[in-house]
């Protein structure tokens, strides 16, 4: 390659070459990664077909069952886990405006899970074209659809699953009720539906300063610091509102 910007010194190019080698390198890992996990052998099928509340495919509310949120043609869904109650120790200010504002600080949305999932709600249309998604929060269902209409969500499916143990089944929900930001991958096979991917990264140890990035590769907000001079902040957290 012999690609220059102008103004730029002989040293700039230099290490700006060495850095290419190794964004070069890091594109092939992930890639590699990816396949990696393509070729996991089958997880665990699910322990029952879950029954959430959420919008049916007329548009009321009601119930809706796992396997229902399989599109024809579509064998994998993934689901992020929204921490609707947030963490209880998280203590950034709530809505400051609408329904949810009124709502007790701790009952709240978590601010780190609305700012990945106003990213996702432009992406999931595209995304639908080759997977389902869908968000569940603990919280019921009335709660989630308010605060999506005054987020101004139009496309993500949201559910509640206030009545099952999702959650807690799937690792987005502690022993003390505590709830967890989790993604999950499920795979449908023939009649069988079997997990297929978490975002264990979670739980794994984080190195200093940085967070678990779970879901990192899903954050073009996150992604687009790490191209600047300053980077990510490591004493900054989303905020519902600035």
């Amino acid at each position: 390659m012999s690609i220059t910007f102008p103004g730029e010194s002989p040293e700039y190019r230099a290490a700006r070459g060495r850095l290419l080698q190794e964004e070069i390198e890091l594109r092939r890992e992930m890639e590699s990664v990816a396949a990696a996990r393509r070729e996991l052998p089958a997880g665990g099928t699910v322990p029952e077909d879950y029954l959430f509340e959420g919008r049916t495919a007329d548009g009321t509310v009601g119930e809706v069952r796992l396997s229902e949120l399989f599109a024809p043609g579509l064998h994998s869904l993934a689901i992020y886990s929204f921490m609707f109650p947030r963490d209880p120790g998280d203590e950034r200010p709530g809505p400051d405006a609408g329904e949810t504002a009124r709502l007790p600080l701790a009952e709240g949305p978590c601010p780190s899970c609305v700012a990945l999932l106003d990213q996702l709600d432009g992406a999931v249309e595209h995304a639908g074209q080759h997977v389902n998604f869908a968000v569940v929060a603990k919280a019921p269902l009335e709660r989630v659809l308010t605060f999506a209409d005054e987020r101004g969500w139009r496309r993500l499916r949201l559910l509640s699953s206030a009545g099952n143990t999702y959650n807690r089944d799937y690792h987005a929900e502690t022993a003390e009720g505590e709830q967890r930001p989790m993604l999950n991958v499920f795979h449908r096979d023939g009649d069988a539906i079997r997990h297929f991917w978490g975002s264990e990264l979670f739980y794994a140890t984080a190195d200093a300063e940085q967070d678990p990035r779970h879901v990192g590769t899903l954050e073009p907000f996150w992604n687009l610091l790490d191209l600047t001079r300053e980077g990510r902040p490591t004493d900054w957290d989303e905020q519902l509102s600035y």
